[in-house]
C-alpha cells in the first residue's frame, strides 16, 4: 500500500486535500469517483522527509547518475526499470531516497520531469531539459545535451577554483600569522619591556597594547565577528539582501567585469542547451534566468522575456535592459538573422568563458604578488615595533661606554 495526496472537490465544489492509502492511484481515484467527489489529481506522497527531499546532490555524483542512466536507457532498458536499478546502487542516503521517491512517482503515471521537479534539488535546467525531451520523444538525445553542457561547466567552473586556491591560501596565510605575531609573540615582549621599564616607542605602545586587548578580548572578538558573518549570511539569501551584494559586485573595477562575463556566458550556454533540446525560446529563457546566480542579468531576462511576448527579437530585448555587453548582443543578433541561434549562443558562451579565464589569470598574477607584499610589510612592521626599543638600549648602552 502507498500513501497518495488527492486533490478533489466536492458536490458543493469546496475543494481540499487528503491523504489516503491505496495499491494505485487509479484506485484512490476510481473509488473517490464513485462516491461523488471530483478529482483533480492523485499524487503519492513523498517518501522523503522534508531536509532529504530538498537536499541537493553534488554536480559531480549527479554527471555520474545521468551518465550511467542514458547508457541504460540507450540499451533498451525501459525509464522505471533503469531508475530502480540505479537507485539500489546508490550509495549516498538521501539520493537513494529522492531516486526511490522518483520512481514511485513515475510507477504511479506522473512523468519522469515532474517526478525529478517535485524532489526540490535538482536543478531547473535538468527537469527542464527531461520536459523537453518527453515532449519531443527523443530523451536520450536532450539527456546528452544535459551531460555535455554540464561537463564543460563543471571543467570550467574547476579551472576557476584552481585560480583562486593559491590567492586564498596566502590571505589565510597572512591572516594566520598576523593572528600569531599578535597574541603570542607581543605578549612576550610586553613582560620583558614591563620589567625593563624603559621608555617606549609610540609604534610600539600601540602594538603592545593591541596584544593585550587580543588576549583579553580575542575570544569575544572572533565570536561577534563570526555571528556578523551568519547574520551577513543569511541577509544575503534574502532577495534585497542578494540584489544589492550582485549590483556591488558587478560595479567592482576588476572583479566585476569577471563577475559579468562569467554569468553572461553561463546564460548562453544553459539558453543554448534548452533551444537545441527544442523548447520554445521564452520557457528557454524564463528557466536560463532562474539558473543563474546575478539578480541582476536574471531580472534583465525577465524583463526581456515580456518584448519577446510582444515579437521582438531576443537580440533587441536584451539590449533594451543595459546591462548585457555589447558583443553579446551583437552576437544574438547574427545567430538570429542567420536562423542559427542555439550555435551562436554557443559561441558568446566560449568566447566569454576564455576571456573570463584570461581575465581571471592576469588579476591574479596581479593579486598574488601584493598579497606577499602585504604579507612582508606587516610582519616588518611588527618585528620592527617590537625591537626598536632593543636597538635603542644597546645604542644608548654604547654611547654610555664610549664616554
Amino acid at each position: 500500500m502507498t500513501e497518495f495526496v488527492i486533490r478533489l472537490a466536492d458536490e458543493r465544489g469546496r475543494v481540499q486535500e487528503q491523504m489516503h492509502a491505496a495499491a494505485t492511484a487509479e484506485e484512490l481515484r476510481a473509488r473517490f469517483t464513485q462516491a461523488g467527489y471530483y478529482v483533480y489529481s492523485v499524487k503519492a506522497r513523498g517518501l522523503l522527509a522534508g531536509q532529504t527531499r530538498n537536499k541537493k546532490v553534488k554536480l559531480e555524483t549527479f554527471l555520474v547518475f545521468n551518465q550511467q542512466f542514458l547508457t541504460l536507457i540507450r540499451a533498451g532498458l525501459p525509464i522505471l526499470s533503469s531508475i530502480e536499478l540505479l537507485a539500489r546502487r546508490q550509495k549516498l542516503p538521501h539520493f537513494r531516497a529522492q531516486l526511490e521517491d522518483v520512481a514511485t512517482r513515475v510507477k504511479n503515471g506522473e512523468s519522469i520531469s515532474e517526478s525529478f521537479e517535485a524532489q526540490g534539488g535538482f536543478p531547473i535546467v535538468y527537469t527542464t531539459t527531461l520536459l523537453a525531451g518527453e515532449r519531443s520523444g527523443n530523451l536520450e538525445e536532450v539527456l546528452q545535451r544535459y551531460l555535455d553542457f554540464q561537463r564543460v561547466s563543471l571543467t570550467f567552473r574547476k579551472k576557476l577554483t584552481a585560480s583562486l586556491i593559491y590567492p586564498a591560501v596566502l590571505v589565510v596565510m597572512v591572516v594566520g600569522l598576523f593572528i600569531f605575531l599578535i597574541t603570542f609573540v607581543v605578549p612576550r615582549f610586553a613582560e620583558l619591556y614591563e620589567q625593563l621599564g624603559t621608555k617606549l616607542p609610540a609604534i610600539t605602545t600601540f602594538l603592545l597594547a593591541l596584544g593585550k586587548y587580543a588576549q583579553s578580548y580575542g575570544v569575544y572578538f572572533a565570536a561577534a565577528v563570526a555571528l556578523l558573518v551568519f547574520l551577513l549570511i543569511r541577509w544575503m539569501k534574502t532577495d534585497n539582501g542578494a540584489t544589492l551584494v550582485d549590483k556591488i559586485r558587478i560595479s567592482l573595477p576588476l572583479i566585476g567585469s569577471v563577475w559579468l562575463k562569467y554569468q553572461v556566458g553561463l546564460f548562453a550556454r544553459t539558453l543554448s542547451t534548452l533551444l537545441t533540446g527544442g523548447l520554445p525560446l521564452v520557457p528557454s529563457l524564463e528557466t536560463a534566468a532562474k539558473s543563474i546566480d546575478s539578480r541582476q542579468i536574471s531580472k534583465a531576462v525577465f524583463a526581456s522575456v515580456e518584448s519577446v511576448r510582444e515579437g521582438k527579437g531576443l537580440s533587441v530585448s536584451l539590449d533594451a535592459t543595459h546591462v548585457f555587453p555589447e558583443l553579446a548582443v551583437e552576437m544574438i543578433e547574427v545567430g538570429e538573422s542567420t536562423g542559427a541561434l542555439p550555435q551562436m549562443l554557443n559561441s558568446v558562451a566560449e568566447f566569454f568563458e576564455e576571456d573570463v579565464q584570461t581575465n581571471l589569470t592576469a588579476a591574479m598574477s596581479l593579486i598574488e604578488p601584493a598579497i606577499l607584499i602585504v604579507m612582508g610589510v606587516v610582519v616588518v612592521t611588527i618585528l620592527i615595533a617590537l625591537y626598536l626599543p632593543i636597538f635603542s638600549l644597546s645604542a644608548g648602552a654604547g654611547g654610555s661606554g664610549g664616554q
